[in-house]
């Protein structure tokens, strides 16, 4: 019997989580004595449902245990909103940290198995708003309080992206103080906006070895070295090697600075410290940007992430990487089918076929429709 007809479409999503890992993470930390009911492997099976169908609250989670087909998966009949919360405020986030990072090296090896081209990692920020009154550990204005999200994306394709690491801070934390914990590989090819330009840093990741392509600010002072040419078509203005700042306090090492024009027809000046990419490469692994601001877009549109569970640092955590996770296991169905199929489409069949037997699911990745 095909093992597709033994497993619901659901339990298939969730099969790449490592049990054992989890387990082992629960016993060390004693996540789980004296619970009778809610454990923390049901716990997760139940947010990733709310994430999957955008719960909005732990109510409409309880509520959604009148689905007998739920109860199978989880293992019993009701759970209250209070059970889910005190669950949910004593969840280490470690935990599900590090079955995220679990699923990354799942998806890695798919990464690593059809492409063998450096990395191409984007890093940026997102800041996600929470209410002053219910989160003052988060507080970074006066009238304001919210978490940022510092993630590194690895961009495979236009059509596969996944997140690779992430770092959750108050959101007064500065972008730039969060680049030399994003940047950790000397295989890869970082790119990041200039929110993140530090003169001193670029120095020594150049030193050190790391490549990477950002954007400099308007008033950037240059020094130029060496003037590059360009092809006639080639749609860089300007290639030039520069020292970067003023005579007094400047980098030590040259770097290239280039002039392009972005979809708007605005002039942009990137800069990066690859000199053996043509120009026109260059231009577009800056371009291969957009996909960040797309991921956090998708985050925040089709999985719940601007509705809190709870109120503590601890639950605000805890659901981020639950988001992050729900997102892995997308791409990887994603992976394993070797589909083009768009996430929403693919979470959208999974949503309507999510107690079927998971073959009804997995053959719609074979039927000849648009992505």
């Amino acid at each position: 019997m095909d093992k597709n007809t033994l497993i619901s479409s659901f339990g298939k999503w969730i099969s790449p989580l490592n049990n054992k890992k989890l387990m082992e993470h629960v016993s060390e930390l004693k996540q789980d004595y004296y619970t009778k009911k809610l454990t923390t492997e049901a716990y997760i099976k139940l947010l990733l449902f709310a994430q999957l169908h955008e719960c909005q609250s732990l109510e409409e989670m309880s509520d959604a245990l009148l689905d007998e087909d739920l109860q199978k998966a989880l293992g019993f009949e009701s759970i209250s909103a209070s059970q889910l919360s005190r669950k949910n405020n004593e969840i280490n986030p470690t935990i599900l940290s590090h079955l995220f990072l679990d699923l990354v090296m799942k998806i890695r090896q798919f990464h690593f198995g059809c492409n063998k081209k450096t990395p191409l990692k984007i890093i940026d920020s997102s800041t996600l708003p929470l209410n002053l009154n219910h989160y003052k550990w988060a507080k970074f204005r006066k009238t304001k309080a919210g978490v940022k999200l510092h993630l590194r994306l690895v961009f495979m394709d236009k059509d596969t992206v996944y997140p690779e690491k992430a770092v959750i801070t108050t959101a007064d934390e500065h972008d730039r103080n969060q680049l030399e914990v994003l940047v950790d590989s000397k295989d890869a090819l970082y790119v990041f906006d200039r929110g993140y330009v530090d003169y001193e840093r670029f120095d020594r990741m150049t030193d050190d070895g790391y490549f990477f392509v950002s954007r400099l600010k308007k008033n950037a002072v240059l020094r130029d070295v060496h003037t590059f040419s360009l092809p006639e078509d080639c749609p860089v203005l300007s290639d030039k090697m520069v020292y970067l700042g003023t005579t007094q306090n400047r980098t030590e090492n040259v770097f290239r600075v280039l002039e392009v024009v972005d979809t708007k027809g605005n002039a942009l000046r990137l800069i990066t410290n690859r000199f053996d990419l043509c120009a026109e490469e260059i231009s577009e692994v800056y371009r291969s940007r957009w996909a960040i601001e797309l991921f956090f877009k998708w985050l925040k549109q089709h999985i719940e992430i601007k509705h809190f569970y709870g109120m503590s640092e601890t639950a605000v955590h805890n659901q981020i990487f639950l988001a992050l996770i729900t997102y892995c296991l997308n791409v990887l169905i994603q992976l394993e089918m070797k589909s083009k199929k768009s996430l929403l489409r693919i979470t959208r069949w999974l949503k309507r076929a999510l107690w079927k037997p998971s073959h009804m699911w997995v053959r719609k990745f074979d039927e000849r429709s648009s992505p």
